[in-house]
């Protein structure tokens, strides 16, 4: 059954609230291109909007009335942010989850080093990357330095008009024929992601490494670390330049990390704009580490998201373990990713049929999973069924698919993790174009269904 284009019910009213979506969206790209600054960002945002920190409450013992609003960000790269319901916790929550971490390349622990006059940063890349889409492009360093004393140092070069961007060289062409015998895979070694970062050396100085030594020297300067205190760094390297509009019609945005912060950002227009207080409570989740396997203690694999159950039912007055195990199995879930949108160049790899659309409003994904639906959610029947009527009901144009062809290929995310609670999971996102390459696309009318359909869910389901 082929669904329509979204496009093509808008009136003057809703492109104006659409265009204002993608505008503001744009800015959470440009502002989040890590996951600690995307949950700074929400952070910002939820405090705008009225809400207060959970640990603070927690602090103060304070009991939680149905209305509260409450966010908690562990380890400052996750965060949750929820709406107390009317209704007992024990009956669940409704919950719309995204990852907010990006394929990209972090810099290794002794990152730093000269070779032939010119001084480099070795990378590890993060995440599943086709490593040749990485080279001659201007990049940018994003992350934190921690020093022995305490003191946290914010690192952003390559952002500004005045900065100067760093980039990993490609053999020319001239010289290319034995690396064009390569395999895609192979044509860029992973040990090969070397980010140029100077060639000028430091004067008057008898060190033999002389431009490692200035540009250790300006790294003192602006940013007051030494080399050691990159062994406590974590410092991420993306695209440089910000999100653009796509198009001559400007329908499509071209950005880094759409993958999944797209999904992340509908849900915080979704959760804002909830008025009054709902039934059940509702809960806006972004985690870490989703690229590679939600491992770690700010992976979804950790215990954040319960514990934070937990403590918001201590302060409602009904905790015990029962009615927690209870809460999260009434849990309804929404786990939005990113789909593959259909692209006609590549043809092959799609089931056109069950593949997702550029334009054709929010995806759900029945099963995501790779070799007979391995490592996949596969979510009910019934609950698909009741996904329909809200996203129906609130009149959110929706489209069903697979991620590719049958053997083709695969994916996984988050869903079947917070399944292993006994609670309703599908996976709910937007379809993008260049998945984890260093710049995606994604439909403007995509995202902006993605936010109608995210709040319906939330007040509704």
């Amino acid at each position: 059954m082929e669904r329509e284009n979204a496009w093509k019910k808008y009136d003057d009213p809703a492109m104006k609230e659409l265009e204002a979506v993608s505008a503001n969206y744009r800015r959470f790209l440009d502002s989040g291109k890590t996951e600690r600054e995307c949950a700074e960002y929400a952070i910002a945002m939820a405090e705008k909007n009225g809400y207060a920190s959970l640990e603070e409450a927690i602090r103060a013992g304070k009991k939680l009335e149905p209305g509260a609003k409450l966010w908690a960000s562990p380890m400052g790269k996750t965060i949750m942010l929820f709406i107390i319901g009317r209704e007992p916790l024990e009956n669940g929550m409704n919950i719309v989850g995204a990852h907010i971490d990006s394929p990209r390349m972090d810099l290794k622990q002794n990152p730093l080093y000269e070779d032939s006059d010119l001084a480099y940063l070795d990378t590890h890349y993060y995440g599943g990357i086709k490593k040749y889409q990485w080279v001659t492009l201007p990049l940018a360093l994003h992350g934190v330095v921690c020093k022995k004393d305490g003191t946290k140092v914010n690192v952003v070069v390559g952002e500004d008009e005045d900065d100067p961007v760093l980039c990993i060289s490609d053999l020319l062409i001239h010289l290319s024929a034995e690396q064009l015998q390569k395999k895609g895979a192979e044509v860029i070694g992973g040990e090969d992601l070397n980010l140029i970062i100077g060639g000028r050396p430091l004067k008057d100085t008898e060190e033999k490494e002389a431009v490692k030594a200035n540009v250790l020297n300006i790294l003192k300067e602006k940013y007051d670390f030494e080399e050691e205190d990159f062994l406590s760094a974590e410092i991420e390297v993306v695209p440089a330049g910000r999100a653009r509009e796509l198009g001559l019609d400007r329908s499509m945005i071209l950005g880094y990390g759409h993958d999944d912060r797209v999904c992340a950002y509908a849900e915080l227009e979704a959760i804002f704009g909830i008025e009054g207080v709902p039934a059940r409570t509702v809960c806006c989740l972004f985690a870490d580490k989703e690229e590679i396997g939600s491992v770690g203690a700010t992976g979804m694999q950790a215990k954040y998201f319960e514990n934070a159950f937990a403590e918001l039912m201590n302060l409602t007055g009904e905790y015990c373990d029962l009615k927690l195990r209870r809460g999260l199995a009434n849990s309804k879930m929404l786990s939005c990713d990113v789909s593959a949108g259909y692209d006609p160049n590549f043809a092959s790899v799609f089931e056109k049929k069950n593949s997702a659309f550029l334009g054709r409003g929010v995806c759900f994904n029945k099963y995501t999973g790779a070799r007979g639906k391995s490592g996949s959610n596969d979510a009910n029947a019934e609950y698909m069924a009741e996904v329909r009527k809200i996203m129906d009901d609130a009149n959110v144009s929706f489209q069903t698919a697979e991620l590719g062809r049958v053997d083709a290929g695969g994916g996984g995310t988050i869903a079947y993790i917070c399944a292993l609670y006994c609670m309703n999971v599908i996976d709910s996102g937007v379809a993008v174009l260049s998945m984890h390459a260093p710049w995606e696309i994604i439909s403007k009318a995509d995202l902006y269904e993605a936010v109608k359909g995210y709040r319906a869910f939330l007040v509704n389901a």
